[in-house]
């Protein structure tokens, strides 16, 4: 999965249902624009149009695959704001200042 991951131009999850989605964090974290179904987990890790995009039908999500492959500069910036994304939600250091935070509030 890493392979494919890191030559894709795009990722997409088009899941009916989904937990967290851990493919699309990976996808991310590799500057790499995901589109995925409006469902479960993923809602909370793409912020749509700014990291990602979520859609509903299929009829969207080729839409926005077209978009992505026909605008280079699109998909460089939506990319590298999901790895951001990802960096400041998603890594174990991030829960590890959290558990922290939570101490020092006692």
């Amino acid at each position: 999965m890493n392979a494919l991951q890191s030559r894709a131009a795009v990722v997409l999850q088009k899941s009916l249902r989904e937990g967290f989605g851990l493919t699309v964090a990976e996808a991310m974290w590799k500057r790499r624009p995901v589109i995925g179904g409006n469902v479960g987990g993923i809602r909370y890790q793409i912020e749509n149009g700014v990291n990602g995009f979520l859609v509903e039908s299929v009829e969207e999500a080729a839409a926005c695959i077209v978009r992505l492959f026909k605008d280079n500069r699109l998909r460089d910036e939506v990319g590298a704001r999901a790895r951001e994304r990802v960096r400041d939600k998603f890594l174990l250091s991030r829960y590890v200042e959290q558990y922290l935070d939570l101490f020092s509030a006692f």
